[in-house]
């Protein structure tokens, strides 16, 4: 257990989660998941989203068995060592929004960090923009954070509150599973389009299993490596995301599955200003909410109820995008995507300089 621990600890033990997360996301595009996405989280919770019946983009309606994996599987190391700890903070309903408005400009970009860099391992010139976007966001989260930014502590709670987000994943296997036709129409399913392309039940299931394990003991976290690049120099999570970049990369290419380029890219648009706008905005949220999507899940699963919320907010988030004409799509930026890139960029400014211990 000790070796374990310390080995998790090291950046060889983060590499190889990077290096296992790339290589499984290509594989699982192989196996039946969409092109250039693997694994997304952002695009994940939307299929969800529309699979509940949140959204009737009918295109992206699928329980992604990946999602829950992530959440019981960080739940499964969080309970093996210890780690379990139910806890809340405060300012919940900033942490709702600031999901909310990450969901809002992943999907204006159309994409979470982890996508961004499955599409430029599989040769999407487009993700430049988006990472760079990304970087530039975390980038003025650090400066708040620098001018005394801070949500609050969180503190112990009820053990109950911590199982809550695991067993709504289980609510979710079940529905998956059983897959029921309400009078409603619910659950939803795509017959075509990005929600009808998917990976196997069972091999989808078994690797977000074991990334949730895995990213539970190393902590991994895009925005936190960009953060700690930024705010310490620390390149240890650095590692991890040049891993998975790396293993992508090879996985794609192995797999004929590299195409460079920037025009007709699979879900992909080249409107080079929104691209990096959306991803801003997105790495604003997360740096201001302390986790990227997947981090956020993997805390979830330890019972944090803070990332929990933000969870839920992404998914309410994705609902109001395709509802409202503010999600992208290949043929690009949609009617109020950018209004509403602006908009949440706006609210993240504002919260960062409102809540701050010191001036």
């Amino acid at each position: 257990m000790e070796g374990l621990i310390r080995f998790f600890g090291s950046k060889k033990g983060i590499l190889c989660v990077g290096l296992f997360v790339g290589v499984f996301a290509a594989l699982l595009q192989k196996w039946g998941n969409p092109p250039n996405m693997g694994i997304c989280v952002a695009c994940f919770e939307r299929d969800i989203a529309g699979a509940l019946g949140l959204h009737r983009a009918s295109v992206v309606q699928y329980i992604r068995p990946e999602i829950i994996g992530f959440v019981l599987g960080a739940l499964i190391s969080a309970l093996i060592f210890r780690e379990f700890k139910p806890r809340v903070g405060s300012a919940p309903i900033v942490r709702f929004m600031l999901g909310f408005f990450a969901m809002v400009g992943a999907l204006v970009f159309l994409g979470c960090p982890w996508r961004a860099l499955l599409r430029l391992s599989g040769g999407d010139g487009n993700a430049i923009l988006g990472l760079a976007g990304l970087a530039a966001g975390v980038a003025l989260g650090v400066y708040f954070l620098k001018s005394g930014y801070n949500l609050g502590r969180n503190h112990k709670t009820y053990k109950f509150v911590g199982w809550i987000m695991p067993l709504i994943m289980v609510g979710l296997l079940i529905l998956l599973i059983a897959a029921p036709k309400l009078p409603s129409g619910a659950v939803f399913f795509s017959e075509k389009g990005p929600g009808a392309m998917h990976a196997p039940l069972i091999i989808s299931l078994i690797i977000g299993l074991t990334i949730g394990i895995l990213a539970q003991r190393s902590r991994f976290c895009t925005m936190g490596a960009i953060r700690d690049v930024i705010l310490i120099k620390d390149f240890h999570l650095m590692t991890g995301v040049f891993g998975l970049l790396i293993g992508a990369f090879v996985m794609n290419i192995t797999l004929g599955q590299f195409h460079a380029g920037f025009v007709g890219q699979p879900v992909a648009h080249n409107d080079h200003i929104w691209n990096f706008g959306g991803m801003l905005l997105a790495g604003l949220s997360f740096a201001l909410a302390g986790g990227c999507p997947g981090r956020q899940l993997f805390l979830s699963g330890e019972g944090d109820g803070d990332s929990a919320l933000f969870v839920i907010g992404m998914i309410a988030g994705a609902a109001f995008a395709h509802n409202f004409a503010i999600a992208s799509s290949p043929k690009g930026v949609d009617l109020w995507g950018p209004g509403a890139v602006i908009v949440g960029l706006i609210f993240c400014v504002v919260i960062g300089f409102s809540m701050r211990e010191k001036i």
